[in-house]
């Protein structure tokens, strides 16, 4: 091929890569004619002689690129592997799209930005079985600003100081505990139940707390160290207990089930569920769970088809909790 020291060549080059990553796929080849055309439209036009030179050295042993030559009359090209494979876009750019945290503008930005990891051809398949409904989304945009100042709090081990709101009855933001600062040595983000969470140690309380993330407002570093991890101190272990909802005592609970709701269990507790069929319409299932609100009212929403067997005293706690709900 060319002098790749040559202006001209190199450009050539570029151009070409930069075809057939944007516009090439395994179903989607590009043909010599294909790139010749371009080449032209792009003010870098060249013959079928120095084009197939420099299609050698792409599709060569020794090429940087994952260019295939597919042998016919014309030969034709594609780029293969790519960072993502299709179906795990759709995977990503699904779960930006439903998550409740991000804003229905950043969710644009960051499909846009995942797109570039496709050709042309994928992303109009891509966006073809896209479905965005009309789900919850979070307005704030500073959110983004915000995770970028308490990681970098994080990797300099200082603390933040922030203010926390709530909503009123008339949907106003209102400024918890009139308006204090809060303090806090931030440890680690999470992620839970389509929230973002940062969890450190918080002068307030005097312990390890959690604050919602888009509920955090004026938020900056504080020229403070931030106070040591308490020793032993797990954060999945913290996670795992202080993110489900009220959680309440760990009991073994049997539940008296319909049989279609088996996929709902399975859904909720795992396929390791211990499960016995007790005649043809129902079957009994036994796990250790949390007995608090949140599991009271995921059996509630089941209409009946889903009941407490034992033991008695989380069954009457789920009737009081009904009656409660019945009286208003």
């Amino acid at each position: 091929m060319g002098d790749l020291t040559n202006c001209s060549t190199r450009k050539r080059i570029i151009v070409l890569l930069r075809y057939l990553y944007l516009n090439t796929d395994e179903q989607h080849p590009a043909s010599t004619y294909d790139l010749l055309d371009y080449l032209e439209e792009q003010g870098v036009g060249t013959n079928r002689k120095t084009l197939k030179t420099d299609m050698e050295f792409l599709t060569g042993e020794d090429s940087a690129y994952d260019i295939i030559e597919i042998k016919s009359k014309p030969n034709r090209y594609f780029w293969g592997s790519r960072e993502f494979e299709l179906p795990e876009l759709k995977l990503l750019v699904d779960a930006v799209s439903s998550s409740r945290f991000i804003t229905p503008k950043k969710s644009q930005q960051l499909i846009e930005k995942l797109n570039r990891f496709l050709s042309e051809n994928q992303r109009n398949e891509l966006q073809r079985h896209l479905i965005f409904g009309s789900r919850v989304k979070a307005l704030n945009e500073n959110i983004y600003y915000i995770i970028e100042l308490i990681n970098d709090a994080i990797s300099r081990e200082k603390m933040i100081r922030f203010n926390y709101f709530e909503y009123n009855a008339e949907k106003e933001k209102v400024l918890r505990g009139n308006g204090e600062l809060y303090r806090l040595s931030p440890y680690t983000l999470f992620w839970n139940d389509d929230f973002y969470y940062v969890i450190g140690w918080s002068d307030k309380h005097l312990n390890i707390s959690s604050f919602r993330v888009d509920r955090m407002t004026n938020v900056e570093i504080a020229d403070l160290p931030a106070a040591k991890k308490p020793m032993g101190w797990d954060p999945e272990d913290y996670c795992q207990k202080v993110f489900e909802m009220y959680r309440g005592e760990l009991q073994i609970v049997t539940l008296e089930c319909e049989n279609e709701v088996m996929k709902y269990v399975i859904d909720h507790f795992g396929e390791d569920v211990h499960t016995r069929v007790t005649d043809e319409k129902h079957f009994l299932a036994t796990m250790e769970v949390s007995v608090s609100p949140n599991f009271f009212s995921w059996i509630f929403r089941f209409a009946g088809k889903i009941r407490i067997i034992s033991p008695s005293v989380v069954r009457d706690e789920y009737m009081e909790m009904a009656q409660k709900v019945l009286k208003g």
